[in-house]
């Protein structure tokens, strides 16, 4: 079950109880167009791009994304046997933050942030589900910039999958089983395509 709305999140709470259904919300037009777009520039060349690279099957390849990871109180995350260099959340991030808060009962003292460069940016099938999450991990993913679809796929159940076109300035929240029942991935496109930035919010124990 997917559900797009602009309702509180509050009002939609504890409706699904179903162990097969997509905890998920979507809201399109979380932020305004011009503060999306003041954001996007100012993300972009201010935060501290790095290129990391993750072994697959003994091989050395480099993540095809730009990434950043940014919290409060320092907080360590790694994933794929990648050490993440941790920054300090600046004020764009925590004003961001604040605003989500303020629209969920779920809390984050976190983000990793993926610059997709162009449609050969991408991010495969996987779940955030490192131990430092907790049992349960919540993510809170803000989009700024080009449009891109997001899949998601129950784990077990092969015909049970969603695409989601993710909008500039819009906030995609996955919620309770997400991460444990679900995989998700943003995937390549061959289509000539603008950059994109996308923040996700975490809780990192």
């Amino acid at each position: 079950l997917i559900i797009m709305t602009e309702l509180s999140f509050e009002n939609k709470l504890g409706n699904l109880k179903d162990t097969n259904s997509l905890n998920i919300f979507y809201f399109p037009n979380f932020l305004s167009k011009k503060k999306s777009d003041l954001l996007f520039k100012k993300l972009q060349s201010d935060i501290p791009w790095q290129k990391y690279q993750i072994k697959i099957f003994g091989k050395t390849y480099d993540q095809p994304r730009l990434t950043s990871f940014h919290s409060i109180g320092n907080k360590k995350y790694n994933y794929s046997q990648i050490g993440i260099k941790n920054n300090f959340m600046t004020n764009d991030l925590k004003t961001l933050l604040n605003l989500i808060h303020k629209k969920t009962d779920y809390r984050f003292n976190s983000v990793l942030l993926n610059l997709y460069r162009d449609g050969m940016d991408s991010n495969g099938w996987h779940s955030d589900n490192e131990p430092e999450l907790g049992n349960d991990p919540k993510i809170a993913s803000i989009t700024l910039g080009e449009e891109r679809f997001f899949h998601i796929k129950h784990r077990k159940i092969k015909n049970l999958s969603y695409k989601i076109l993710l909008k500039h300035g819009s906030l995609f929240l996955m919620g309770e089983k997400s991460q444990t029942e679900w995989v998700h991935q943003i995937p390549k496109t061959k289509k000539k395509i603008n950059p994109r930035i996308n923040l996700t919010y975490r809780y990192i124990y």
